[in-house]
């Protein structure tokens, strides 16, 4: 599995949406979620996210935005709304009950006009140590322009799911997954120089078939001669392009992902220690111990208890 894939897995939205939420100006919603993820998209009309640190940023339709928690922010018609008298709604979804368009007091499904804004929203909780790196990859705010034709069909899909109550909610649910992947696909395309590493170097043509077999087959015994050789290079060159790319060394960044795969698989499953050390390629518990250790400052047990739900520290945030 490519380390995107892998990321992007295991994220599920639960019981956490607001479909075709239409509102009429002034209006302002507050985020308060504390959600590691919110996935906006603007169907018609448009906004401004007003996020903590004072950034504004303007979406209008098209526009995908995914703000990365836990802190609370606000989407509003215009800045100055957020001062005035206008319409105030306030999305917390992860609560015992699963948020509606009823409890928002008004934002709802029906007709609208020019002077109205269509969103569709999602709060995704994370499943996993793996979802840290994920959200250490992102920025605290991107936003993707999407093709007209796609949020057609998103809206349209939406209407339906809430007409249809049998199976609704998870219906919306994956339809919302499919549209964080999707835009999570096309910003990670797009970001250039602000994409990770790693993903920088799948796009290499050098470096891309030495990735893909490491991905592929992470618990080999890979060396920098069998990488280059992968890519059909010399190993002096395949070191040193790999370390100019990738900010650090073939081996230590091998080893940097064979550890984090590690303290997924100890957070997130109940395999033996020397199984999941096995699962990553060392030969035997005590010298993964030794390195996973030296590298996430805690001993694989300690880390795994760390991480427990009675530890307080599942999930991300």
């Amino acid at each position: 599995m490519d380390p995107l894939s892998s990321l992007l897995s295991g994220i599920r939205a639960e019981g956490s949406v607001v479909t075709h939420a239409v509102l009429t100006q002034p209006w302002t919603i507050r985020f308060t979620d504390a959600a590691p993820l919110t996935m906006i998209s603007v169907l018609r009309g448009g906004g401004t996210l007003l996020l903590p640190d004072g950034t504004e940023r303007p979406v209008g339709a098209g526009d995908t935005a995914i703000v990365r928690g836990p802190e609370p922010f606000h989407l509003a018609d215009h800045p100055a709304s957020v001062d005035n008298p206008h319409a105030a709604y306030e999305i917390a979804c992860f609560t015992d009950t699963a948020c509606t368009a009823e409890e928002l007091g008004g934002i709802h499904w029906g007709a609208d006009s020019d002077e109205t804004t269509a969103l569709i929203v999602g709060a995704y909780r994370a499943s996993g140590h793996r979802h840290e790196r994920l959200l250490r990859a992102l920025p605290p705010l991107l936003v993707v322009e999407e093709d007209a034709e796609v949020c057609a069909w998103l809206e349209t899909a939406a209407a339906d799911a809430a007409r249809h109550s049998a199976g609704s909610q998870a219906l919306m649910d994956r339809l919302l997954d499919w549209a964080l992947v999707c835009t999570l696909r096309s910003w990670f395309d797009q970001a250039g120089a602000d994409a990770p590493s790693w993903y920088r170097g799948l796009a290499d043509p050098v470096l891309a078939p030495a990735l893909e077999a490491f991905n592929d087959r992470p618990a080999q015994a890979w060396t920098v001669a069998s990488l280059a050789a992968r890519s059909g290079v010399s190993r002096a060159l395949f070191a040193k392009r790999f370390t100019r790319l990738m900010g650090r060394p073939p081996l230590a960044y091998l080893t940097e992902c064979r550890l984090d795969e590690a303290a997924a698989l100890l957070t997130d499953t109940d395999l033996s220690i020397a199984r999941v050390a096995k699962a990553v390629g060392y030969a035997d518990a005590f010298g993964f111990s030794a390195a996973f250790k030296r590298h996430k400052g805690l001993s694989p047990s300690a880390f795994r208890r760390g991480s427990s739900p009675d530890a307080g520290a599942r999930g991300v945030g």
